[in-house]
């Protein structure tokens, strides 16, 4: 796969667009309340964030990976103009976090590579145009989802997802059948033009888990976030939703023994991104969005220096 064909097609979907006047929703699969979780607000979040807390923390590289630079950093922003970045294969990584919590179990953010990926013919799991615009021939694995949870000493509780794309479900085939699986509010009914060409692909990843739980949000009485979530309802895990990439996307804090981590998700797939404050490009489906909530991310370290940050793939 080159990035000339990458290129090509991603210059001719304005036209399309705007020739069929097309858009659909991202997924046709289920959605339900949350069973985790209850509302909460940026000012229960800050008084314990600098507090040692009760979660293992781990992060496991699935994959490596290259996609086209201008869907992971606006090239239009003025500091991307000043540094000389122009469009190419960006590397990047395929991660997910684990979680350990003494009481509720084993959890994982986002969900890694299933093993059907290491076969380089498919089952059809992903549809000619989506291997096209996203490269997944370009896709190492390391090791797939199922490859790790054989190796773990208890059954895994549930998945949190960033957001609802390809590349962070890609191993929920791979997670046993009825695994609570959790996002945010409106990822399988963001209408997009994209998604005419995703969604089967988006469907057969996540089919055989029950319908998806979406998180409780509800407007943040100090305005910071869009909403804040107390996960375990104690402090431990927080589900901070950050608009803007996906309408759902949510970024997560957690507290650990050492101090407390930051996944930002594809608010800032980049290391260079996140440093420079500049938002995600074409991959994105709401600019404006996507400005605010990394402005709102990095404001919360710049907070709090000592927090430890994880963006969405390097």
């Amino acid at each position: 796969m080159t990035f000339v064909r990458l290129t090509r097609l991603a210059a001719l979907l304005p036209s399309l667009i705007g020739l069929f006047g097309l858009a659909c929703a991202a997924s046709h699969h289920p959605t339900q309340p949350s069973s985790l979780g209850g509302p909460s607000s940026t000012r229960e979040l800050l008084a314990v964030i600098e507090e040692p807390g009760p979660i293992e923390f781990e992060t496991v590289k699935a994959a490596d990976w290259a996609v086209a630079r201008s869907g992971l950093i606006n090239l239009d922003h003025p500091r991307a103009q000043a540094a000389g970045l122009v469009d190419g294969e960006e590397p990047i990584g395929v991660y997910f976090h684990v979680l350990r919590h003494p009481d509720f179990g084993l959890f994982i953010i986002d969900s890694g590579v299933e093993s059907g990926f290491l076969d380089p013919d498919g089952d059809g799991r992903v549809s000619s145009l989506v291997e096209m615009a996203m490269n997944t021939d370009a896709l190492v694995v390391h090791t797939t989802t199922a490859a790790w949870l054989a190796k773990q000493s208890e059954s895994l509780s549930g998945v949190f997802l960033t957001h609802l794309h390809l590349d962070h479900v890609m191993g929920l085939p791979d997670v046993p059948a009825g695994t609570p699986v959790y996002v945010g509010p409106g990822e399988t009914t963001a209408s997009n033009f994209l998604h005419l060409f995703t969604r089967g692909t988006i469907d057969r990843m996540i089919e055989s888990v029950g319908p998806l739980q979406v998180w409780p949000f509800e407007a943040d009485p100090e305005g910071r976030f869009e909403g804040v979530v107390d996960i375990f309802c104690d402090g431990s895990v927080w589900a901070i939703h950050v608009p803007g990439h996906t309408p759902g996307s949510t970024a997560f804090l957690v507290r650990t023994p050492t101090g407390s981590k930051l996944l930002v998700g594809d608010a800032s797939h980049t290391r260079w991104g996140w440093e420079n404050g500049v938002e995600p490009g074409t991959f994105s489906l709401d600019r404006p969005r996507s400005v605010k909530s990394l402005k709102g991310l990095r404001e919360l370290a710049q907070q709090f220096p000592q927090l430890e940050i994880h963006v969405g793939h390097q």
